[in-house]
């Protein structure tokens, strides 16, 4: 069966609530597309959703069904933004060197607000992260993980969190300055606890939680 396809481009939508949540439809939003004081209802899988040149203004994202490993965020400009729901394995602000062409230059991020959401996995890039406002645990959010990846490696990490996680920050792409996780899911998979990694977490001044 051929897939739906609904376009939104080359205009400026005020005050609308766009329901994406036709699993059968794959929903193009851009080029050249301005949304402002939007509500957005997600309910597909990120295969549905293709974001392209879009500048998203005090929009609101309401995320009906985890939306998993999608990086076209990078692809758009957010301000003033909310986000609520699951997230995970999305990237979000200005990473030119992940693709060619010029919707890569226009990505970014500044004062959106993430404390309603739940993101594991989802990294923040180029932009100025006290702009914005990270999920509180059992979300935890390292601020300079590249950085700071000196001084956390010497702390006492339980199960495989250390070896993981920690040991390869240095290998996230250069222009990651904040990096979030949630602790019962990465706790399930490397052998620990989220009371035992919020002990060691404590220790230091870069996480939010």
């Amino acid at each position: 069966m051929i897939a739906k396809k609904v376009f939104y481009e080359n205009t400026q939508l005020e005050h609308e609530r766009l329901e994406l949540t036709d699993k059968g439809t794959l929903y193009f939003l851009g080029r050249n597309l301005t949304l402002k004081n939007c509500t957005l209802v997600l309910k597909v899988a990120a295969s549905n959703l293709f974001i392209r040149d879009v500048r998203f203004t005090d929009c609101t994202f309401e995320v009906k069904q985890e939306l998993k490993n999608h990086q076209q965020w990078i692809r758009a400009s957010l301000k003033g933004c909310q986000f609520k729901g699951r997230l995970s394995g999305c990237d979000f602000g200005h990473w030119p060197e992940y693709g060619k062409g010029p919707e890569y230059q226009l990505g970014s991020i500044e004062d959106c607000d993430f404390s309603e959401a739940r993101l594991d996995g989802c990294r923040f890039m180029g932009c100025d992260p006290r702009t914005l406002r990270f999920p509180r645990w059992p979300c935890f959010t390292f601020l300079d993980p590249i950085g700071r990846a000196p001084e956390l490696r010497r702390g006492k990490w339980p199960g495989l969190f250390g070896s993981v996680v920690v040991d390869e920050l240095h290998n996230q792409p250069p222009s990651t300055v904040a990096l979030t996780k949630y602790a019962p899911a990465v706790a399930k998979k490397l052998e620990t606890t989220p009371e035992e990694l919020r002990a060691v977490i404590e220790q230091f001044d870069c996480f939010v939680y």
